[in-house]
């Protein structure tokens, strides 16, 4: 089978497309037939060797799919051959066959195709969770969020709008703003014209922010600190901005504030069943017609390098997705 090698650790330079011997089937394992594999942040972590699980080359990364079901070890039974189902493999996802654990699989609906599919659980599961389990967001209250044009902040735009909160959205210039104003946020907040402290207050009488989800860090985190209302829960989601911030702690005690860190892949690995429930509804919402993903760009499999570049300098809204 064709497949994107990793041929060193370093940058997207070392993938290289190869040919390959298929993946084992494990007794809880699902084989896929790739027609799409989602491109992430992490898997540039991944093969410059800076990720929190190291893998060794060669090797061929890629841990979001979407295709058909091709055959189903003797534990599985949560789908069987020819289904159309999105997996979360531990690797191996930029290739022409996956096999992913049964439990890292979900049947997708008819209405979704295997693009938007192969784009959807990594960024609408990271948000979803990180809103109803950690941060318990509920109807009526306001939603900062950070980033709000990529591919994880626009999925906390929708899903924020879905749970009823009041959403604020930030982003870098009109045209991302525009983005995330149509897939359901209230305001807008132009970080490279606007003070988001000041907008944010300006916007809500003075309270401030009940939660804030920020993917970014650096500068946005310390403005988020100072824009929050009393109670209020900033989700840690990553730093895109490449600054950790480090956290005053005299603020947390005078506001009362709640700091969550928040590692998707955590759940996934320790205790992926938790994540289901997840799914469920955010499916269920997709074939409402209550989400509407983005795939800003589709190439090729050959051109894994080119999505992580473009990724890289940050030239996407919403999902960059391999096709096959």
């Amino acid at each position: 089978m064709r497949a994107v090698v990793c041929t060193a650790l370093g940058d997207e330079s070392t993938l290289a497309l190869a040919e390959v011997p298929p993946p084992p089937l494990a007794p809880d394992g699902v084989r896929i037939a790739v027609r799409a594999a989602g491109v992430n942040f992490a898997d540039m972590l991944v093969i410059s060797g800076k990720y929190q699980f190291k893998q060794m080359p060669p090797f061929i990364p890629g841990f979001e799919v979407a295709g058909e079901v091709l055959e189903v070890g003797p534990e599985v039974t949560i789908c069987r051959r020819g289904d159309r189902v999105m997996a979360v493999p531990d690797f191996g996802g930029f290739a022409e066959q996956v096999v992913a654990r049964a439990v890292h699989v979900h049947v997708i609906p008819q209405s979704m195709d295997f693009a938007v599919a192969a784009g959807f659980p990594v960024a609408y599961g990271t948000s979803h969770h990180a809103l109803v389990a950690k941060a318990r967001l509920q109807a009526g209250e306001t939603l900062l969020v950070h980033g709000a044009a990529g591919g994880v902040g626009l999925t906390a735009v929708e899903i924020g709008q879905a749970l009823g909160a009041t959403v604020i959205a930030t982003a870098g210039g009109p045209d991302k703003l525009a983005v995330a104003m149509r897939h359901g946020a209230h305001h807008g907040i132009d970080y490279k014209s606007e003070d988001i402290r000041e907008r944010v207050k300006a916007l809500t009488d003075g309270r401030g922010v009940d939660v804030v989800y920020d993917p970014v860090g650096g500068p946005v985190f310390d403005a988020s600190l100072r824009c929050t209302a009393q109670d209020g829960r900033l989700v840690v989601i990553g730093f895109a901005s490449g600054t950790v911030p480090q956290i005053p702690a005299n603020i947390l005690l005078v506001k009362n504030l709640t700091v969550i860190g928040y590692d998707w892949g955590a759940y996934r690995r320790r205790d992926p069943s938790v994540l289901r429930h997840s799914y469920r509804q955010l499916l269920d919402w997709f074939d409402a017609g209550k989400l509407k993903p983005i795939v800003s760009q589709r190439l090729p499999l050959a051109e894994a390098a080119n999505a992580l570049g473009l990724l890289k300098a940050r030239q996407a809204t919403g999902k960059l997705v391999l096709e096959l």
